[in-house]
């Protein structure tokens, strides 16, 4: 197969058609969709300038599968979120959120099939998608979690002066009553010798 850097071509041309140059034929959206599935990995070039328009393509079999009755992985609620991060000062972080996010639950795929294959060995259907779904359910939790975090780092002050203070003694962690109590003694112990440097 012609591959560029251990790439397989695929040529898209002004009539929309697509050529995958490795195998010398022209392919659909969802012979590229095949080829993802099965860990091909390809670029699609613009046949006539040459430009690298791998996204489009790949957010256009996102479309169209999306657009399958049925078939569906993105949550509305999702999309509106995702939308509304476009222009936002928090955008940059997004993408690199996201592919990390899916990195662990890919690399969490085998563990959960071998889950579910045990749950399924042992019994009955209703209880074996217990332990799978609280993996996946546990895993979106943590993956919320630390997307929510890093949006607190980059922006502390969102809400106004109420929302800062609200969310300052939420993340406020609880310290040891025996610690807080050290430091107040010392704070007065100085308080006490400034007092008397005075007099």
């Amino acid at each position: 197969m012609a591959k560029a850097d251990g790439q397989i071509v695929i040529k898209k041309y002004a009539n929309r058609r697509l050529y995958n140059t490795g195998t010398s034929t022209y392919v659909t959206l969802d012979d590229l969709a095949v080829m993802v599935k099965n860990g091909d990995d390809f670029v699609v070039l613009d046949a006539k300038s040459g430009d690298d328009i791998t996204h489009s393509v790949l957010t256009q079999i996102i479309f169209e599968q999306e657009s399958k009755t049925g078939n569906t992985l993105l949550p509305v609620s999702f999309l509106r979120q995702l939308i509304s991060f476009y222009g936002d000062q928090m955008q940059m972080l997004v993408p690199s959120y996201l592919e990390q996010s899916m990195s662990a639950f890919t690399e969490q795929q085998d563990q959960m099939r071998e889950q579910i294959s045990k749950a399924f060995g042992e019994t009955p259907m209703a209880r074996n998608m217990q332990m799978p779904m609280a993996m996946m359910e546990e895993q979106v939790r943590r993956n919320t979690e630390i997307f929510q975090q890093a949006m607190k780092m980059f922006s502390p002050f969102a809400g106004g002066p109420a929302g800062t203070q609200k969310a300052a003694e939420e993340e406020k962690p609880k310290a040891d009553s025996k610690d807080l109590k050290d430091l107040k003694d010392q704070l007065r112990a100085l308080q006490d010798k400034l007092d008397s440097m005075d007099e």
